[in-house]
C-alpha cells in the first residue's frame, strides 16, 4: 500500500537577494542553485523521507533536466515508474527569488506538468488498488486533477487535495476529497472573504466542510494551522524555528500529513507530524532538499512534544 501522488515535477532556478527587485531594476544577488521541485515531487519526497512507500506520477521533459529530476526522486525513495519523460516540451521549471528573512516570489513554466493528461489518470487507476492515500495539487490541468480525485473516491482511496496554486474549484471536488489544505491566499480565493481576522478562519473553515469536504486544513505559515471536521474547529500553532527559505514549506506539510494518515495516525498527531515537517523545512534553502528525513522529525517532535491543540487560544 502506497501514497499515490499525482503532480508537477520541476526543477527551481533559485536567487537569494537582499529583497525582492522592483519594476525595472536589476538587483545584485549573492548566491544561486538550482534544486529540483514542483508541488507533486516536492510532496512525494516528502512522503518517501518519512519512510512510508510513496509512487509519483507525472512528466518530465526530454531535457538537461529531466534525467536529474527523476533521479532526484529515486535517490528519496519514491517510485519513478509513474513518470513519463515528454520529448516534445521541456520541463517544468520555476524561477524563484528568495529575499533575506526567507519570503519569495515564483514564477512558474509547466512545461511538461501542462501536458499531464488521460495517460496519467491511466497510470493512477492502474494503482489505486494498491493505494492507501491520493495526494493531488493544482500545477497540473484542473480537468485532470478533478478526474483524479473523481476517480480515488469511487475506489474507496481518500484523497487530500492541496488546492495549489490558488484558482476556483469546480464544486463536485469538495466531496471527492477527504482533506483539502489551502493556505491563508488559497483560502480566500476559495470563500471569497478575506482571512484576517480568527472568527474568518473559523468560519472559512466551516464553510469549506459544509461543501462536502470531511477534513479542512488552512495552514497559516509562522501562525500554525486551523482545522475543522463537522464536529469542531482546531487550533495548532506553529513550531518555533529560525526562517532562511520558505519555498515548499507547504508542500513539506501536505507530505507529512498524507504519511501519518498512511501510518494511521490520529488526526492531532498527524497535523502535529505536518506542522513539524514544515517548520524544519524553512530551517534550510531549497524545496525537496528542505524535506526532513523521519529520523530528524522524531527527534524534533521528542524534543517538543508539548503542541497545543484545541479551541482558538
Amino acid at each position: 500500500m502506497s501514497v499515490l501522488v499525482l503532480g508537477s515535477i520541476n526543477m527551481d532556478l533559485v536567487a537569494v537577494a537582499p529583497r525582492f527587485p522592483r519594476p525595472g531594476e536589476t538587483l545584485r544577488g549573492h548566491r544561486f542553485f538550482t534544486a529540483p521541485g514542483g508541488k507533486g515531487a516536492n510532496q512525494a519526497v516528502a512522503a518517501a523521507r518519512l519512510k512510508v512507500p510513496t509512487r509519483m506520477i507525472g512528466r518530465v521533459g526530454k531535457d538537461v533536466f529531466g534525467p536529474a529530476l527523476q533521479q532526484a526522486l529515486v535517490e528519496a525513495g519514491v517510485d519513478v515508474e509513474g513518470v513519463e519523460i515528454d520529448p516534445e516540451v521541456s520541463s517544468g521549471t520555476a524561477l524563484i527569488v528568495v529575499e533575506e528573512g526567507g519570503q519569495n516570489a515564483i514564477v512558474v513554466i509547466p512545461g511538461a506538468n501542462g501536458r499531464v493528461g488521460m495517460a496519467e489518470l491511466t497510470r493512477l487507476e492502474r494503482w489505486l488498488p494498491e493505494a492507501r492515500v491520493v495526494l493531488l495539487q493544482l500545477e497540473v490541468p484542473l480537468e485532470v486533477v478533478v478526474e483524479a480525485a473523481a476517480r480515488a473516491a469511487r475506489a474507496g482511496v481518500p484523497v487530500i487535495l492541496n488546492p495549489a496554486p490558488a484558482m476556483a474549484l469546480p464544486e463536485e471536488i469538495y466531496q471527492w476529497c477527504a482533506w483539502l489544505t489551502p493556505n491563508e491566499v488559497e483560502a480566500e480565493s476559495l470563500v471569497g472573504f478575506s482571512l484576517r481576522e480568527a472568527e474568518a478562519i473559523e468560519e472559512a473553515v466551516r464553510i469549506l466542510v459544509g461543501k462536502g469536504c470531511p477534513h479542512v486544513v488552512i495552514t497559516l505559515g509562522e501562525r500554525g494551522c486551523v482545522y475543522g471536521d463537522r464536529k469542531e474547529v482546531r487550533w495548532v500553532p506553529a513550531y518555533r524555528v529560525p526562517v532562511v527559505d520558505t519555498v515548499a514549506a507547504g508542500d513539506a506539510f501536505n507530505g507529512a500529513l498524507a504519511a501519518a494518515l498512511w501510518e494511521g495516525r490520529s488526526v492531532e498527531e498527524a497535523l502535529r507530524w505536518a506542522n513539524a515537517a514544515g517548520a524544519l523545512s524553512v530551517t534550510r534553502y531549497g524545496a525537496q532538499p528542505s524535506m526532513p528525513h523521519r529520523e530528524e522529525l522524531l527527534a524534533f517532535l521528542a524534543q517538543n512534544p508539548e503542541t497545543y491543540y484545541g479551541p482558538r487560544p
